[in-house]
């Protein structure tokens, strides 16, 4: 049996993720060119190319291994980056689903430290865990990129290693070459205590923002 990734809208007490559409495209625009100096080996399509960038995302989803998001600042009411479900995986012979993985993400400068990453992450953790009952919830990055292995950690993830060659570089000037990745995850038997870590680490955010 397989796998096809449905992610239905989730929302907090900072953003909602909503599935993504091209409805989206004028607010990524806008985001994507805050400050592209915090992106560093993180790709993020230009103004221009989020048109396209969203037909490559649905197009993936087609195929049932991506589930991607706009993240949506519940204070501002605007699209402010990206994530999504992906690379769905299952051992056993019924098809549940048994691990997956949360990448593709991205924020504008402006949403970056503000909670809306810590919320994000955990309305996509607990719907993994207590909705479709997965075993692991992976994440990775580009080894070198130590804001975005900073921001993983701090959601409670488990770093496990760097993957030498892992995968393609996504590093301006890196057309071509490969990256070495560092792999993190978070599991079932350690979801109860990090939701109580996150619970708390997103009511200090909400706190500064009533």
């Amino acid at each position: 049996m397989s796998i096809k990734l449905e992610g239905p809208v989730l929302e907090g007490a900072l953003v909602r993720l909503e599935p993504l559409e091209h409805r989206h495209v004028a607010d990524l625009a806008v985001a994507a060119e805050e400050d592209r100096g915090s992106y560093a080996y993180t790709w993020v399509p230009r103004a221009d190319e989020v048109g396209d960038y969203v037909d490559a995302q649905l197009a993936r989803a087609a195929t049932g291994r991506l589930a991607p998001y706009a993240q949506i600042s519940l204070a501002t009411g605007r699209a402010v980056g990206a994530t999504s479900y992906w690379e769905p995986r299952s051992w056993r012979d019924d098809g549940q689903l048994d691990a997956v993985e949360v990448g593709f993400t991205w924020l504008a400068r402006s949403a970056q430290g503000t909670g809306v990453n810590a919320e994000a992450k955990f309305l996509l953790f607990r719907h993994a865990f207590e909705e479709w009952g997965v075993s692991r919830v992976d994440l990775k990055t580009d080894a070198r990129n130590s804001r975005s292995r900073a921001a993983i950690e701090s959601v409670g993830a488990h770093f496990e290693g760097v993957l030498r060659n892992w995968s393609r570089s996504w590093a301006p000037g890196e057309d071509g070459r490969l990256r070495d990745s560092a792999i993190f995850s978070i599991t079932a038997e350690e979801w109860p205590e990090r939701r109580v870590r996150l619970e708390e680490r997103v009511a200090r955010f909400v706190a500064r923002v009533v």
